[in-house]
């Protein structure tokens, strides 16, 4: 793996030929700079037709990113900073996230649980308890005055 590479999670990386950089003007900080240099970075990746990801993990992560998609390929702007350098790096850690979120594997199921009968009791008891409070503030009929 050349330093290059982008590394997603340790489990896989992506080389660099698989990654496709483009770059324009950018709005934002950076005064009269914002108008000669191209600062913003669009950093895309064909996730659909990559040969370093995993078949399995690429199941995953089309389902997952799907909303995100353009004909298979995921795109991430960054322009947050002045340095075309800086925004780079930012792109590429954002790619890395939303990777490694798309490829993480589902959490284990909640195993359902019963309150227990300790629980019920308190509860109803505290139900039962508002209850009389609140019937306490009724007003009587008025045939009882």
């Amino acid at each position: 793996m050349s330093t290059t590479d982008l590394s997603i999670n340790g489990s896989w990386s992506i080389p660099q030929g698989e990654l496709f950089e483009r770059f324009s003007r950018s709005s934002g900080p950076g005064g009269q700079g914002v108008n000669t240099t191209d600062s913003r970075v669009e950093l895309s990746f064909d996730l659909a037709e990559a040969e370093s990801v995993p078949e399995a993990l690429r199941r995953r992560a089309l389902e997952r990113l799907q909303h995100r998609l353009v004909d298979g390929v995921i795109t991430i702007s960054a322009s947050e900073f002045r340095s075309q350098l800086a925004n780079r790096q930012a792109a590429r850690e954002r790619l890395a996230e939303v990777l490694s979120k798309a490829v993480a594997p589902a959490p284990p199921k909640r195993r359902p649980t019963k309150p227990t009968k300790g629980s019920q009791r308190r509860r109803l008891a505290g139900k039962k308890r508002r209850s009389e409070i609140k019937k306490n503030r009724r007003r009587g009929d008025p045939g009882d005055a």
